[in-house]
């Protein structure tokens, strides 16, 4: 009888537990798509994951951190304006003519904007 009591006080413990992973975002298929964008173009450059720099800085938590980078701008202006006029925010420690203006001109229309949804689904 002990011994069950102390394997159910076991298992309700682990699923209460702060060690239980995190869940697995689902991402639509524009988010998706924008993943695919993301690491054919940024990835050479931008770590979407961790403080990894790889040129440019991490944009990991960019959905997050995008809001407070620019006063009155949220999140998906900031990212959009990035990619259309990138020497315009340039991070602090990051020169500003690195990333390629010509960007905006290689994405088209759609995989401009599965790239924006992606990169908000970064928090």
């Amino acid at each position: 009888m002990l011994r069950y009591v102390i394997a159910i006080l076991i298992v309700l413990l682990a699923a209460c537990s702060s060690f239980a992973p995190p869940p697995v975002p689902t991402l639509s298929p524009l988010e998706i798509q924008g993943r695919s964008v993301f690491e054919s173009y940024c990835s050479r450059c931008h770590s979407a994951s961790g403080e990894t720099v790889v040129v440019g800085p991490s944009l990991a938590g960019i959905a997050t951190r995008g809001m407070n980078r620019i006063d009155d701008m949220d999140s998906e202006t900031y990212i959009r304006s990035s990619i259309l006029d990138p020497s315009k925010y340039a991070v602090d420690g990051f020169p500003a003519d690195v990333m390629p203006a010509s960007l905006k001109d290689e994405l088209s229309k759609g995989d401009f904007e599965a790239v924006v949804a992606y990169l908000l689904t970064l928090k």
